[in-house]
């Protein structure tokens, strides 16, 4: 079992699937929305995994999150106008994908007080993970944020074992360094280093971490919950 169970939004997700207008079978491989679109819909997504990330200037991509079963991508466009898609959202995995057009769910959160409350909160959350990752990127450096990120990933994907947490999540270490914002050369020296020293090992592409609390003293980690210390 997950070491955190994932907390189901509070947004009713039965109440967001009445006004879905339609149904997305999308491939692994393919992008759901990319930066610089027209935002007309979110998405609920019903099952898969999809990256959201963000492409610099200098063409570096970094990985912001990965969303799952219940989770909503695309609703940072809600209530600008002439909006267009901030992020990019790419499957890791085939999915099922519900769409709701913008317009719909805005005029259902003026008209339904307890959608807007429940949306304001869940709301207040996501900015809430988003404000930890990025203070962990900027004020830790490289290693620090490689840290960060496999602390948050054994909160959302850990599996408890007799020798460590597995991180039950596939990466490449290039997709590791997206979201540490840094080069896969420097992903790779700070990987082996960790492995030297046991702290971390590798098997078929999925990490173990062996001594988590070592990477939590090394970032001066603050112990926040894990709803907020999270990948997703």
């Amino acid at each position: 079992m997950p070491l955190v169970t994932k907390a189901t939004h509070s947004i009713e997700i039965k109440e967001l699937l009445q006004f879905a207008d339609r149904t997305i079978h999308a491939k692994k491989g393919t992008y759901l929305f990319q930066e610089g679109m027209e935002a007309e819909e979110l998405y609920l997504i019903l099952s898969g995994k999809v990256q959201i990330s963000k492409v610099t200037q200098d063409g570096r991509e970094l990985a912001l999150r990965i969303c799952g079963h219940n989770d909503l991508c695309g609703e940072l466009t809600l209530f600008t106008e002439d909006p267009k898609y901030l992020l990019s959202a790419l499957l890791l995995e085939d999915g099922e994908i519900v769409a709701i057009r913008k317009d719909v769910i805005e005029r259902e959160i003026f008209q339904n007080p307890a959608l807007a409350f429940e949306f304001m909160k869940w709301m207040s959350d996501h900015f809430r993970k988003t404000q930890t990752k990025f203070r962990d990127l900027v004020l830790n450096g490289k290693k620090g944020a490689l840290f960060s990120t496999l602390i948050r990933m054994t909160n959302s994907y850990g599996i408890r074992r007799q020798d460590g947490i597995l991180i039950d999540l596939p990466l490449t270490n290039q997709e590791l360094a997206n979201f540490c914002g840094t080069s896969r050369e420097s992903t790779n020296r700070i990987l082996n280093e960790l492995k030297r020293e046991k702290i971390i090992s590798i098997h078929k592409g999925r990490i173990i971490v062996h001594e988590l609390d070592y990477l939590k003293t090394e970032i001066g980690c603050e112990n926040c919950p894990a709803v907020y210390c999270s990948i997703d």
